[in-house]
């Protein structure tokens, strides 16, 4: 594939814990040339090495702390680490780095990445990174990635917030949280959306296509779709591992 084609490649698509065959939350976006990461889940690191063939990425974004979207960050610390390459860019949460400090304090996370805050705006290569705090357990930043003549937005995990309509304005692709098959109960704290809930804060952000992803583990991936394009008039794209999205 031209590595300087404008795309995303799903990692893994799966919320909580992995369904056979799948991975947790984790994309590969490359422009340019220039490769980013976006979360990096259970089980996602093997497919970033397929789809890295040749070498690591240039730099990676979490989201936020959850094992589901950062525990491969390890394995990816550890190949570069032990193969001598550079310290890649990390832009997370301090959350983030204290959950791979606990999984593997020797090496430091510091001394195998270069640790940026996610909450500042940020060149990242060809991009310029700007981010939301969204309503989640833990704190989570909803990120932007622009460069000219694109722009991706992604929730990381999320309820409805009207951040949505700033964070994924006018997005090329807008990668949305999708894991609730039912909305809770009204008057709960809302830290995650259902699939309509998903298409609606995309038609609302004017967003271009929406893909969505975090699925609970057992969702019925075609009715989730339909239920979003109740709600986005707009191209509707299912996460599935290893599609790859031209933009």
């Amino acid at each position: 594939m031209d590595d300087g084609a404008s795309r995303l490649t799903v990692l893994g698509s799966c919320g909580a814990w992995p369904e056979p065959g799948r991975a947790c939350a984790g994309f590969l976006l490359v422009h340019n040339g220039f490769r980013v990461v976006l979360d990096l889940g259970y089980g996602a690191a093997s497919r970033l090495f397929t789809h890295c063939a040749g070498g690591l990425p240039d730099a990676v974004v979490v989201t936020h702390e959850h094992p589901d979207h950062c525990a491969d960050v390890s394995a990816l610390g550890r190949a570069s680490y032990y193969t001598g390459s550079r310290r890649l860019p990390l832009y997370c949460t301090p959350g983030t780095v204290r959950r791979l400090e606990a999984m593997e304090p020797r090496p430091h996370p510091t001394e195998v990445f270069e640790v940026h805050d996610l909450g500042a705006p940020a060149e990242v290569g060809p991009f310029g990174l700007t981010s939301h705090l969204l309503p989640h357990h833990v704190p989570n930043f909803g990120v932007r990635l622009s460069a000219p003549g694109l722009t991706v937005a992604y929730t990381g995990d999320t309820g409805p917030s009207p951040l949505l309509a700033d964070l994924g304005r006018d997005a090329d692709l807008f990668i949305c949280d999708a894991t609730l098959r039912t909305p809770p109960p009204e008057g709960e704290p809302r830290y995650l959306m259902t699939a309509r809930e998903a298409g609606e804060r995309a038609a609302s952000a004017g967003a271009r296509r929406l893909l969505l992803t975090h699925f609970w583990p057992g969702t019925d991936r075609p009715a989730a779709a339909a239920e979003a394009r109740a709600g986005f008039g707009g191209a509707v794209l299912v996460a599935e591992e290893d599609l790859t999205i031209a933009l």
